[in-house]
């Protein structure tokens, strides 16, 4: 027999807590870790391929992609924290380097980054250390290491610099620095001061330039290392703040709590059009970079509420993780702080820019807290989970597709899917919830009384369920809701229970180490096993239901049969939590505190025998195989669902011996098939306008297109017809001028021969003429070279005679001078002689006067010594002055800054108002000339002023003109005016009227209510005479029972008669005139009513005609008025002009006045 293995087939759920926790590897593909392994999940196809970590791993902490998307880097804690390279493009992700930190005892590493060639990494140790490692990690080389913050300041974020590989970026709270790898170490080469500031994340957006992320909501612009400008993110606008003394000083002033009011920036990423952060929780704001080098908010994307909650959901409050951006950037994914994964297509957010944006989940909503309930059904491949998170669902383990979920107010601790997969069974806090799962939604059907369940269980036929109660179990009747059964024999709380194939035999196992096997007909115990050293976590039925297998804090499994431990699996050093039995018998799968699965031999092996996957990081809390063999689920603290192929050693799916056949049937209510069916017919009827709609829209546009086209192909063939024309012209014109070129090259030609004729003649002559001055200059030549000969041998000559004649004079002066020499030396040897006697006498002197000296300055120094001790005193006091005095300096030196700054501006105020005085120079110099050009214009106007003259005719003409065309205009208005007078007092009296109206009516309303009340009244009297009526016919029965005794009978018709008989009559009578003259009344009032209500329509009608009217006579006023004043505008421009025209060309005997005419 083959052994059976446990293949990784899908996995749901996000683990929280990893630094840059998702990541693209293709277009298509993201990688992310789940549980102990990392995703690598196809969003097309929805496969995925699983890399798992290290047996002895305690966790996740940071991932990394190379840029080339070819390497994968893990970090991993346990004895000594590793880092794991795993090549990606390999199908199984083989692994390729372990790098560790060398010899140091290192924790883990919090954050890691690859260089842009992919050669090189770094990772950021944890505190207290916090040393950043410098790795070549193909050779597992660490190159440099250096200490980049405090114990108390932790490092969020590493990263190189994208266009060099030896840069690099660190930012943490009050810690950003940047270093640079040369000469086998790191040094920095930053020194800004942000030691107030909590750096969450950070990006390179150019070679020096990187944008840095805070708790406070703010974007600071690092340009070389140091601080200059801040990006406002404000809803009103991003613009820049490029001083730099504001940056800094807004730096300083973080010392207030901000945190409050601004949005935390937990996630920034730069692309080709700028950059993407995180805005707060559940928020994504793309920024734009500008023209002026500066950032610009262009759209904001939003998680969009869950609306399976039943109340204000948190999921647009979820804290954003992570952010990644695909390669060919046309998709944004993210992590958030729960557990989620959102994308959104970058490209349908450029198009749909007036719409608000919202991300979608990348795969399916998932756990974002412990799983607690773990349960499959027979009839469907459904599987139904519980969390601590309030959400039940309900996943497809065949399709891998989260088909229901919901979200509840309390927790959910258990659960179970009925074998149809029609109902579920959810344990909550307070109440035990038997609920229907319809076709969109989990409704609840029935509560029973069971608080904090922690188990149940359906029967395998359904008709039955099981629920545990503390240590208590209720059985329950799935048909009439009963509690059968109230199994009670455990002291601790019950931590598993299963039933029997044939559910006669329920099993049960608890925190007080027993184990008990139930008859579900009769309640007693059958068998029993109690070990108190060993609390049960969970137990099994085995295949044929003959043992119980079961798991302990004992770190063991035992099989027990007939109240023995029949065998038992050595213990190991991780304690088992969950156990599941396949129903073919031939494997026993047991789930692990620490979060690994093991595929055990069935019948059980006597030494430990088993096959370890990597699944979860948390301890698995539930195991469960599907009932035709084919999938194990697990799940686990960590909130993810794995989901597992059970397969022979050759790949084969195991044989169920069983026919399972899955059925497809849902529930749906009537009320939401009605008003789906409802949705149906509205969409096709919307459907069918549109489609006719989209037709004549398709109709028209056709109609038009053909129109410009055929207008286009008309000017098309015109304007072919014209080029062809023009060119036709053109070839007759070249033609010309080729003709015309000919003749004037062949003029040219013969002119330039005769020409060149010319100058050879010329030349030719002139080339005689020089050869003959050449000759005449040649003779020249050897003559002066003749006498400059001559000239040579008389000053040779001359210059021997003079060099005799020196030597003789020079050496008579040598000797006078060497005469002279000796004396001065015997003169100099006596002067040494007297000088050395001097010297011994001073010596004598001096060696008296400083043996003085020493006695006097040795009295000096104890005094100096005293007053030394003085002075330390008070210098200990000036220093105090003196650091007082350095602070007021600095203070000063601030000061001066700012001074500096403001000559500085002063300066530049000065230079733009030379600037001004030399334009205003320039201007003055214009001016005057253009004064000398207005002297020369007036005399010209002179000269127009003729012109004026019969121009002032021609306007005093129109004017009158245009008085005569005024006047009967003038009459209309008024006529107007007096209509408008009119219509205004009719609309005066109707409105009269209508108060009149209105004032009958609420007359008669008041009447009516009158007569309402009356009418009451009446109904009451009636009702009165209805109960008297009865009364009467109370005592007439009575006085039928003494028929037989006279005198008893006499009395009580005497008693009726006395009561009944005058009321009766009189109030009959009067009822009757009553109602008659009420419907009368009524019948009056309502015709009156209508005659007033047909009145006033009328009159609203009237109304309406004369506003109208009213209406259209002031438009037709107020574009009167318009005219009037446009004319009233061109008569006084007119009589404008003719004073400029008065003013500007006075009388010929005038002299001329010089004005400035503009």
């Amino acid at each position: 027999m083959s052994a059976v293995v446990a293949q990784s087939h899908f996995i749901l759920g996000l683990r929280t807590g990893v630094r840059n926790n998702v990541c693209f590897f293709d277009e298509q593909t993201v990688v992310f870790p789940c549980g102990n392994n990392c995703v690598c999940y196809n969003t097309v196809h929805r496969h995925q391929r699983f890399i798992p970590g290290s047996e002895k791993s305690q966790g996740m902490r940071a991932l990394a992609i190379s840029p080339n998307r070819r390497y994968l880097a893990v970090s991993e804690c346990g004895e000594k924290a590793t880092i794991t390279v795993f090549d990606l493009q390999h199908e199984q992700g083989r692994k390729r380097k372990v790098l560790t930190a060398g010899e140091g005892p290192v924790q883990e590493f919090v954050c890691m980054a690859f260089s842009p060639d992919s050669k090189y990494l770094i990772g950021q140790t944890c505190g207290p250390d916090w040393m950043l490692i410098f790795w070549l990690w193909e050779k597992q080389k660490v190159l440099a290491s250096v200490k980049t913050s405090i114990s108390n300041n932790p490092i969020t974020q590493v990263s190189f610099n994208p266009y060099n590989n030896m840069q690099l970026c660190v930012s943490g709270t009050g810690v950003f620095k940047l270093f640079r790898y040369s000469e086998g170490a790191l040094k920095q080469s930053s020194f800004p001061k942000v030691e107030t500031i909590n750096f969450l994340c950070h990006t390179w957006m150019t070679a020096e330039r990187v944008i840095a992320g805070t708790d406070t909501g703010r974007l600071l612009v690092f340009e070389s290392g140091d601080l200059r400008r801040e990006i406002n993110t404000s809803p009103k606008g991003v613009q820049e703040q490029p001083d730099r003394q504001v940056g800094t000083r807004m730096i300083r002033d973080t010392d207030v709590d901000e945190a409050s009011t601004v949005s935390r920036i937990t996630a920034i990423l730069s692309y080709s059009k700028g950059f993407v952060c995180s805005m707060g929780p559940g928020t994504v704001c793309l920024f734009e970079k500008t023209e002026e080098d500066s950032y610009r908010k262009s759209r904001v994307i939003k998680i969009p509420p869950d609306p399976h909650s039943n109340e204000m959901t948190q999921a647009d409050y979820q804290e954003i993780d992570t952010m990644c951006i695909s390669p060919a950037e046309e998709t944004l994914a993210i992590s958030t702080d729960q557990g989620q994964l959102y994308s959104v297509g970058l490209s349908s957010v450029d198009i749909n820019k007036e719409d608000q944006a919202h991300f979608e989940f990348l795969s399916q909503s998932f756990h974002s807290k412990s799983i607690t309930g773990l349960s499959v059904c027979l009839r469907k491949p459904l599987a139904a989970t519980s969390s601590l998170d309030r959400s039940v669902r309900i996943w497809n383990y065949e399709t891998k597709v989260l088909e229901l979920y919901k979200e509840f107010q309390e927790e959910a601790y258990s659960v179970a899917l009925h074998p149809t997969g029609l109902f579920i069974l959810v344990g909550f806090s307070d109440k035990l919830r038997l609920m229907n799962l319809v076709i969109d939604d989990i409704r609840t059907f029935k509560e029973f009384t069971v608080r904090s369940c922690r188990e149940c269980a359906f029967s395998h036929g359904g008709h039955m369920f099981a629920a545990v109660n503390g240590n208590v179990i209720h059985i329950y009747s799935n048909t009439s809701f009963e509690n059968i059964l109230n199994l009670k024999g455990h002291n601790g709380k019950i931590r598993g229970i299963e039933w029997s194939l044939d559910d006669g035999r329920l099993v049960s196992c608890g925190m007080d180490g027993a184990v008990y096997e139930w008859n579900t007909q009769t309640g007693k115990r059958e068998s029993e096993s109690v070990l108190k050293s060993c609390s049960y976590t969970d137990v099994a039925f085995s295949s044929d239901c003959k043992s119980l297998l079961a798991v302990g804090t004992d770190l063991t499994l035992k099989e027990i049969q007939d109240c023995q431990v029949l065998r038992e699996i050595p213990a190991d050093e991780v304690a088992h939590t969950a156990v599941a039995v396949s129903h073919s018998g031939r494997v026993v799968f047991t789930g692990t505190a620490s979060g690994t699965i093991r595929a055990i031999k069935y019948p059980l092996p006597i030494q430990k025998d088993w096959i370890m996957y990597q699944a979860h990081c948390g301890p698995v809390t539930k195991m469960v195989i599907t009932y035709d063999d084919q999938f194990l689920l697990t799940a686990s603290e960590d909130g993810c669902l794995s989901m597992w192929k059970i397969i022979d050693k050759e790949g084969r799916g195991l044989k169920s011996n069983r026919q399972i056949v899955h059925t497809e049937e849902i529930l749906v209510t009537k009320s939401d098939l009605e008003e789906k069916t409802q949705n149906m017919l509205e969409l096709k009827m919307r459907l069918e306008e549109l489609q006719m709609e989209n037709e004549y829209q398709l109709r028209l546009k056709d109609m038009n297109y053909n129109e410009k086209m055929k207008d286009i192909s008309d000017k098309f063939v015109q304007q072919i017809e014209s080029l062809q024309t023009a060119q036709q012209a053109m070839k007759t014109e070249m033609g010309r001028q080729e003709r015309e070129h000919q003749e004037s090259s062949a003029e040219v030609t013969v002119k330039h021969s005769r020409q060149l004729e010319d100058l050879e003649t010329s030349y030719s002559q002139k080339l005689i003429v020089e050869h003959e001055r050449y000759q005449d200059l040649q003779h020249q030549y050897q003559r002066m070279q003749e006498d400059f000969e001559m000239q040579l041998k008389s000053a040779e000559e001359n210059k021997i005679q003079a060099v005799e004649e020196l030597t003789q004079s020079y050496e008579a002066q040598l000797q006078e001078k060497t005469q002279h020499l000796a004396q001065y030396q015997e003169e100099a040897e006596q002067q040494i002689r007297e000088f050395k006697k001097i010297i011994k006498q001073v010596e004598e002197e001096e060696e008296r006067k400083i043996h003085d000296i020493q006695i006097k300055y040795e009295k000096k120094l104890h005094t100096e010594k005293e007053t030394n001790t003085n002075l330390k005193g008070e210098t200990g006091i000036m220093a105090q002055k003196f650091h007082s005095l350095q602070k007021q300096i600095d203070d000063r030196g601030t000061d001066v800054n700012k001074m500096k700054q403001e000559r500085q501006r002063l300066l530049g105020l000065i230079r733009s108002l030379e600037s001004d005085i030399e334009d205003l120079k320039r201007q003055i110099a214009g001016h005057e000339k253009t004064n000398q050009d207005k002297d020369k214009t007036i005399s010209g106007l002179k000269k127009k002023n003729q012109e004026l003259e019969k121009l002032r005719f021609v306007l005093d003409f129109q004017l009158s003109e245009l008085k005569k065309q005024t006047e009967p205009q003038q009459d209309e208005i008024n006529e107007k005016k007096e209509r408008i007078r009119q219509l205004q007092e009719e609309l005066v009296q109707t409105d009269s009227s209508n108060t009149q109206l209105k004032l009958t009516v609420s007359d008669l309303r008041l009447k009516l209510r009158t007569r309402d009340k009356e009418m009451h009244k009446e109904m009451q009297n009636v009702k009165d005479l209805e109960i008297h009526l009865q009364r009467l016919k109370s005592d007439l029965h009575d006085c039928v029972g003494f028929i037989q005794e006279p005198r008893k009978l006499k009395e009580s018709v005497q008693m009726i008669y006395a009561r009944y008989v005058t009321e009766g009559v009189e109030k009959s009578g009067v009822d009757q005139d009553v109602q008659r003259v009420f419907c009368r009344q009524l019948d009056h009032l309502e015709r009156t009513i209508n005659s007033l209500k047909m009145r006033l329509t009328k009159s609203a009608e009237e109304k309406e005609k004369i506003l109208k009217g009213n209406i259209s006579l002031i438009t037709e006023i107020n574009e009167l008025r318009k005219e009037l004043s446009l004319m009233r505008t061109e008569v006084k421009n007119y009589k404008a002009q003719l004073t400029l025209y008065k003013r500007s060309h006075p009388n010929p005997g005038e002299g001329p006045k010089h004005e400035d005419i503009s």
